[in-house]
């Protein structure tokens, strides 16, 4: 049988593939790194977080509660799923993190963003493989609207041919970015992309469309044998 068209997904079922040694568990592991290294590197004072289709938030969650700034980060995570919002809001509270957000809507427009950016910490994770290329060079040219000076940015990219993380990254430098780091583990299919906003940020604007969630499946499905 195969899989469910992405509107019919089961996202909540989707993230048990974290609870197992599998590629999202490694790749998740490679973005808390990376935010360990953002949160490390902060300067004293509040830290502002934004987290976009953020499912059951355990890349930013799982480092903000055991990390000694976790409790200077006011974060936003947005998610569509009720079922992942709840797991979200569930795991914040548990880890006392007062200050972070759970919100339950669309993630696609920057209006889900208002009076949370500019942000110093704006995750773009498990989008880019979902979206048509258009939409991802339209969420990085936005992005610095989304960020405060200096932010950092981290995304994920399948690298599946056509591997188009190497144009992803183009995008971000012409963006304003620096690339930080790009994470490609030999024998994985995931990359992890860390880029610091070194040009100035952009005026917030809410409405403006980011991307559509096309999802996987439908991007790469085979077209319908010809009869």
């Amino acid at each position: 049988m195969s899989d469910p068209p992405p509107a019919q997904r089961d996202w909540e079922a989707w993230h048990r593939a974290y609870e197992a040694d599998t590629p999202l568990r490694r790749r998740l592991a490679l973005v808390q790194r990376r935010i360990r290294e953002c949160l490390d590197a902060a300067p004293a004072g509040p830290i502002r977080a934004i987290s976009a289709c953020a499912g059951q938030g355990r890349d930013l969650l799982g480092v903000l509660a055991g990390h000694p700034r976790g409790r200077d980060v006011a974060a936003r995570l947005v998610e569509l799923d009720p079922r992942n919002v709840a797991e979200a809001r569930a795991a914040a509270a548990a880890a006392g993190l007062a200050a972070v957000e759970v919100v339950e809507g669309d993630a696609s427009t920057t209006s889900a963003y208002a009076g949370a950016a500019p942000a110093h910490l704006v995750l773009l994770c498990g989008i880019f493989g979902n979206v048509v290329e258009a939409d991802i060079a339209r969420s990085v040219a936005l992005a610095p609207s989304l960020c405060a000076p200096g932010a950092t940015v981290l995304w994920t990219r399948h690298r599946r041919a056509p591997d188009r993380t190497p144009w992803i990254r183009e995008r971000f430098a012409a963006a304003g970015f620096r690339e930080l780091g790009f994470d490609a583990p030999e024998g994985e299919w995931f990359g992890v992309g860390a880029h610091r906003l070194e040009g100035p940020p952009a005026r917030f604007e809410p409405g403006l469309r980011l991307f559509t969630f096309v999802g996987f499946d439908a991007l790469h499905r085979p077209p319908p044998a010809q009869s």
